[in-house]
């Protein structure tokens, strides 16, 4: 099966207060360093794969440059990063070839480099199409910059575009809501992204969120039943504009369904490289089912070259993560194709749980197939958990 790669750009502009991401800002001076260690890592991929105890393909059929923002690269420096890639890999003429981008950052050097490497597809981290939002978490872009850059990019020929969207930014409302989400459906974009809100402790706004403070908008924060409810608009006027929901955050024009992320939730191999940047292997042993490892989550200990830290996965881990994983999509999962693959008896470990998710409205079955209910999916990680937990109690 051909691998997916990930390649992690850790840099910003700025660190938007709501970011829990690995990224911050540093100083060009720090790119170059940073790319000789992931293009060394690049190289040595096979070698890194026997190591973990995985079977690496060469071949590739999607690539994805996440961040931060790659786009503060030079073009050179982005060059330099799929060049690597190619020398050390096959990518498949028809892959998939994602970069984000952060509105702005997309100069006409960028946009040429991008057509030269084969970029296809980029993603856009709009966040919302109101200034005031979109500046009070750190955002530098305007919504006048969004609507230049996808026209740009259309008319270099990447009209695959994914616009990300972020439901209970400070000062949001329900009208200011339906005004992002009327400008995403009107620029034609082909794919969406929607996020509620993330708090936690690692982020500024979550820190103070759950704090109870005031600093970074943080008392301007909709509560937790607002952000539902936009995130249900979201669902049904996508849905009417022909922009169908097939995972928990992500809707998609027909075809245009991200298929490096796809990945990820049906548990196909791919190769992560950079601050961290995870890595799902096939295992080179029997006795286990894949081999995930990962670099450090800061750039000082990723440069410091700190080692890899290597999961096992066995068929029973392997079982669980196809049921949660393969939830979040809204298609669901085939209770019979995993039988087939883990056997009837793994399965019927999970049938009291799904029972109890039916009976509670969380899920519902579909053919041979059971998914999350649009409830479901609003508290789907409630859901994923009860379902790990019933799957432990049986070991």
């Amino acid at each position: 099966m051909p691998l997916g790669i990930y390649i992690s750009v850790p840099f910003c502009r700025t660190k938007c207060s709501y970011c829990n991401f690995a990224s911050g800002v540093f100083s060009r001076a720090v790119f170059e360093r940073y790319l000789d260690r992931v293009c060394a890592d690049i190289e040595n991929a096979q070698k890194v794969a026997e190591e973990m105890g995985g079977r690496m393909q060469r071949a590739v059929d999607s690539i994805y440059l996440g961040g931060g923002t790659p786009t503060v690269l030079d073009a050179a420096q982005l060059e330099r990063v799929f060049a690597t890639v190619r020398s050390q890999f096959v990518v498949k003429p028809e892959a998939e070839v994602t970069v984000e981008c952060a509105p702005g950052t997309l100069t006409g050097a960028m946009l040429e480099s991008l057509l030269r490497c084969g970029v296809n597809r980029m993603s856009l981290g709009v966040q919302s199409f109101v200034d005031q939002e979109a500046a009070a978490v750190g955002r530098m872009h305007k919504r006048a910059t969004v609507l230049e850059d996808i026209v740009r990019l259309g008319a270099a020929g990447i009209t695959n575009i994914n616009i990300d969207l972020i439901a209970g930014l400070p000062d949001q409302t329900a009208e200011s809501w339906e005004f992002s989400l009327a400008e995403t459906i009107a620029t034609g974009a082909s794919h969406v992204s929607v996020y509620m809100l993330e708090v936690d402790q690692d982020s500024r706004l979550g820190r103070e969120l759950l704090a109870g403070g005031t600093r970074y908008h943080a008392h301007l924060v909709p509560d937790e039943e607002a952000i539902a409810d936009f995130y249900r608009t979201a669902c049904e006027r996508l849905q009417s504009a022909g922009i169908a929901q097939y995972e928990i955050s992500n809707f998609a024009r027909e075809g245009f369904e991200s298929q490096h992320n796809l990945k990820y939730w049906t548990r196909q191999p791919y190769f992560g490289f950079g601050v961290d940047a995870h890595s799902m292997l096939d295992s080179a042993t029997e006795d286990l089912d894949a081999v995930r490892f990962a670099p450090a989550d800061s750039l000082e200990k990723y440069m410091s070259g700190s080692a890899l830290q290597r999961t096992a996965v066995s068929r029973q881990a392997a079982f669980e993560e196809s049921c949660f994983l393969g939830l979040r999509l809204t298609r669901g999962i085939r209770l019979q194709k995993l039988a087939a693959k883990f056997g009837e008896d793994t399965v019927k470990q999970a049938r009291a749980a799904i029972a109890e998710l039916i009976k509670g409205g969380l899920m519902e079955r579909r053919w041979d197939f059971v998914c999350l209910t649009s409830c479901g999916r609003l508290l789907s990680n409630d859901v994923f958990e009860k379902f790990i937990l019933a799957e432990e109690s049986v070991r």
